[in-house]
């Protein structure tokens, strides 16, 4: 079916860099509403000096290590801001869960009325 596949991929025919892999499953998602980590929190920034800002505040408070800050400086120093995610504009949260969880309403009040 594909007779050359193996020989592309050796040779790197077509390839794209990887910026970053986030696995991530619903439960997650709904922790970060409640819970934001130092992530979500840098993907809300507009420039490198306002993440930078809330490595030194997290790191300040305990909320991570002097490591794990070291590592996201580093990050942020290599990649860029947006190696963290795409940003997060006002009203993201709104937009993300707030609808999800009033169309899954919906429907379960419409497979409930037709039972």
């Amino acid at each position: 079916m594909f007779p050359h596949l193996a020989k592309e991929i050796e040779d790197g025919v077509m390839t794209f860099p990887i910026g970053g892999v986030r696995w991530s499953n619903r439960s997650e998602e709904y922790d970060e509403l409640r819970n934001p980590d130092v992530i979500s929190f840098i993907r809300r920034c507009r420039t490198e000096k306002e993440a930078e800002e809330i490595i030194d505040y997290m790191e300040r408070r305990g909320e991570i290590s002097h490591e794990y800050a070291e590592s996201l400086r580093r990050q942020l120093r290599e990649k860029g801001l947006r190696s963290f995610g795409e940003y997060k504009p006002y009203g993201y949260y709104f937009r993300k869960y707030y609808r999800r969880s009033k169309v899954r309403y919906i429907r379960e009040q419409v497979e409930s009325s037709e039972e």
